[in-house]
């Protein structure tokens, strides 16, 4: 056996640990995330002015931040919200994205040109720069937080979603099935999802990391979410100034967010879509 061929062995086993490794590691940020607020009853807006900067400890075993503010419960909410919020994101875009793509790929025609234009509208305008916009237009708005990375996500679901599902339908498969009388909805769910399901994932899970890392971007310039929400990018932003005096508190916000795009990272299996 050649060496080419022994690494095409030895690929497979070495993505299927990475996925398991991220699911196991996006398993344990989330269940850290849901299980904080019922095993420890933190308070994420009550100051400790006699415990500012404080090492863990059993009153706080994550420390306190600036504010004297307990830092297990708010990085708890924190990971929630960021999760909770890319996952919105991702549906909000996933949904119209894929069921234009479908669209435009089975009407074709001015049909087709007219959402491809819309689509080449959207990514006309550099996507952070979009969400900068409109999360200006409307600050603090939650809304308008998952709404403005919901805009510039769908673009690629709708891309992807048209090319593959041109293919598929132009394939002798699915003239068969229409000439046997089978309908759009037997064709999506029996040629067309098996196709797009694998990509579409991919997507979803490099879009929710892409997610995750904007709203802490927008956080860290105060112009998302605003004080004293409990955010992992603003409270980064927050304890900046006393890096010096607590490393390990500010440590802990970029340990989350880094965890969480690589969780993610790990799941696609390091293939791009």
């Amino acid at each position: 056996m050649n060496l080419d061929a022994a690494a095409a062995l030895a690929a497979p086993p070495l993505k299927s640990s990475a996925r398991r490794l991220g699911v196991g590691l996006l398993a344990a940020l989330i269940a850290f995330a849901v299980l904080t607020p019922l095993l420890w009853q933190g308070d994420i807006a009550r100051q400790d002015y006699s415990a500012i900067l404080a090492a863990p400890s059993g009153a706080y075993p994550f420390g306190t931040d600036h504010l004297g503010r307990d830092m297990l419960a708010r990085l708890s909410v924190a990971i929630r919200f960021s999760l909770g919020l890319a996952f919105i994101s991702v549906c909000t875009a996933a949904i119209p994205g894929v069921l234009l793509g479908i669209l435009a790929a089975w009407k074709g025609g001015l049909v087709d040109k007219l959402l491809g234009g819309l689509a080449e509208l959207f990514l006309a305008l550099p996507g952070l720069l979009l969400v900068l916009l409109i999360v200006a237009v409307f600050p603090g708005s939650f809304v308008a937080l998952y709404s403005a990375v919901a805009l510039v996500l769908w673009v690629e679901y709708f891309r992807m979603t048209r090319a593959l599902s041109r293919t598929v339908l132009a394939s002798p498969a699915v003239a068969a099935s229409q000439l046997l009388g089978f309908g759009p909805v037997y064709i999506v769910r029996r040629h067309l999802w098996p196709q797009l399901a694998p990509v579409l994932l991919t997507i979803a899970a490099f879009g929710a990391a892409s997610t995750i890392m904007a709203i802490a971007a927008l956080g860290f310039v105060s112009i998302g979410v605003r004080p004293p929400t409990a955010e992992l990018g603003l409270m980064i932003t927050e304890l900046l100034p006393y890096y010096a005096e607590a490393p390990l508190v500010i440590a802990l916000p970029i340990m989350a967010i880094f965890l969480t795009v690589l969780s993610l990272m790990l799941i696609t299996g390091g293939r791009k879509p």
